[in-house]
């Protein structure tokens, strides 16, 4: 997101003054309804998604150098897949979880206990370019269904395929005023958060997170941050080398390589670095140039040079000023210092980087800022092995980017890379806060009344009574009755 027409304008505080208003009027009854009330426009939703993708596929089509079959596989299925996730599992998940007697501690005696999930009330979505319909897709039907009101702020440009799911959940029931779709301007986020939001889910760069979370510390209002990336992917010794070729190149080329979570720190031992070189050339030689703005090439290339000047060997040529596409480049022999394996980079380049052994990769990998996913190439064992020690959000085994749009999934970073998560179980939880409520029933609350010198005796009998062991612990058994009965 940058930050062209910002602050906002006194017309953007006024309409998003206005927003909130409504907002705050239909809000409550929709968060009274049940689970199962608040599914019903998202289930009419995915039908409407099946019936009717073609109209997201051509929603979609500003998205530079996409084909519709990227933008069914990366964007629409999933996304459909996600409603049917929320209508298999969400009245489970947001149940009120009633404590029973198991593990209450002996003092608590009748104490009846819950925990209930609750809506924060107004969610402000902030959607990136790169999925525009996907993740704030998924991020809008997690807060309705957990019984909050929505407001959207897209991408610059990027407005279209909200509008019609917005237009859609109207058709299918879901209350006038619920779902707002904000101007696609920066300032419209911020006239938002300044209008009274109670939580925000953006999905963008850490810069973008820094500048938005100093609006958010004023208030106190909770986010969660899904940031940058700069994966790692670490290729152990017996691995497949041509599937991790086929993987790398996958990388380069989906969505444009737009993807936070596509590979760009590649650790491999030496003595597998040229072979591997050798066959992803041969599969990045096939792939087409895709469409890169001019900021980001000209930030490649800078990047790309100070690389070579320290030693690295640029495989391709170096993005240009002129055109406005990008072929994929691979920078070969890099370092884990070099600012190339350090910045957030939304374009086809990677880094080969050899390695004495795995206990080098993870150091290395460690240089970075980023740990929001990684992938590891090798026999099954080794990598699981390897996967439980990557600092990161997410780990895939042999395989990368995919696996990760299964709805069960949660998803999210560590470090600059953002924090919470969204999607899967935990990521409808997100949308809500918890309150626990506990009722005792009688009248015995010896703890009300004023402290007598047998009280002292009275803990530490049953300190040792409880967590004690071996004859203190039967000791502390037989002077505790005697010390109740005083109490009493």
């Amino acid at each position: 997101m940058d930050h062209r027409n910002w602050p906002p304008s006194f017309e953007q505080a006024a309409d998003s003054k206005r927003i909130m208003a409504k907002v705050r009027d239909v809000g409550p009854a929709w968060a009274e309804r049940s689970a199962a009330e608040r599914l019903a426009p998202v289930r009419a939703l995915r039908r409407r998604i099946a019936a009717e993708a073609g109209a997201l596929v051509e929603a979609l089509s500003t998205r530079p150098g996409r084909s519709p079959a990227e933008s069914l596989s990366g964007e629409i299925l999933p996304l459909a897949e996600a409603c049917r996730f929320l209508e298999r599992e969400a009245e489970r998940i947001l149940a009120v979880r009633r404590l029973g007697r198991r593990g209450r501690p002996v003092w608590l005696f009748g104490v009846e206990a819950e925990v209930r999930r609750e809506p924060f009330g107004t969610v402000l979505v902030i959607a990136p370019s790169n999925y525009p319909l996907l993740l704030p897709g998924v991020q809008t039907v997690q807060a309705l269904v957990a019984g909050n009101a929505v407001l959207v702020k897209p991408a610059p440009g990027c407005s279209a395929p909200m509008e019609l799911l917005r237009g859609w959940l109207a058709e299918a029931g879901l209350p006038d005023g619920l779902l707002h779709i904000l101007g696609d301007s920066p300032a419209e986020a911020e006239a938002a958060i300044a209008a009274g939001v109670d939580k925000v889910v953006l999905t963008g760069s850490a810069a973008t997170g820094r500048r938005v979370m100093a609006q958010l510390a004023e208030r106190l209002v909770p986010a969660t941050m899904e940031l940058s990336g700069n994966d790692a992917v670490f290729v152990l010794p017996g691995a497949d080398l041509d599937l991790a070729a086929r993987a790398l190149a996958f990388g380069l080329r989906f969505n444009g390589s737009a993807t936070c979570i596509a590979p760009r720190r590649v650790f491999v031992p030496r003595g597998m670095a040229a072979e591997l070189e050798t066959l992803l050339l041969e599969r990045v030689a096939e792939l087409p140039a895709t469409p890169v703005p001019l900021p980001v090439r000209l930030n490649v290339a800078r990047l790309a040079k100070e690389a070579r000047e320290e030693g690295a060997r640029p495989l391709g040529s170096l993005p240009s000023a002129e055109s406005g596409e990008m072929a994929p480049l691979i920078l070969a022999d890099a370092r884990p210092d070099m600012a190339f394996l350090r910045e957030d980079i939304f374009a086809p380049v990677l880094a080969l980087v050899p390695v004495a052994d795995m206990g080098e990769a993870l150091a290395f990998a460690a240089k970075s800022p980023y740990a929001l996913g990684a992938s590891v190439f090798g026999p099954d064992a080794a990598a699981r092995a390897l996967a439980a020690r990557i600092d990161a959000g997410g780990v895939t085994v042999n395989d990368l980017i995919v696996p990760t749009a299964d709805p069960r999934l949660p998803f999210g970073g560590r470090r600059a890379s953002g924090w919470g998560v969204t999607r899967g179980a935990e990521g409808l939880l997100e949308m809500t806060q918890m309150k626990t409520v506990t009722v005792r029933p009688g009248r015995f609350r010896p703890y009300y009344d004023p402290p007598r010198a047998r009280d002292e005796a009275l803990m530490l009998a049953a300190l040792q009574a409880l967590h004690g062991e071996g004859r203190g612990r039967l000791s502390a058994l037989k002077r505790l009755w005697p010390a109740l009965r005083g109490r009493r």
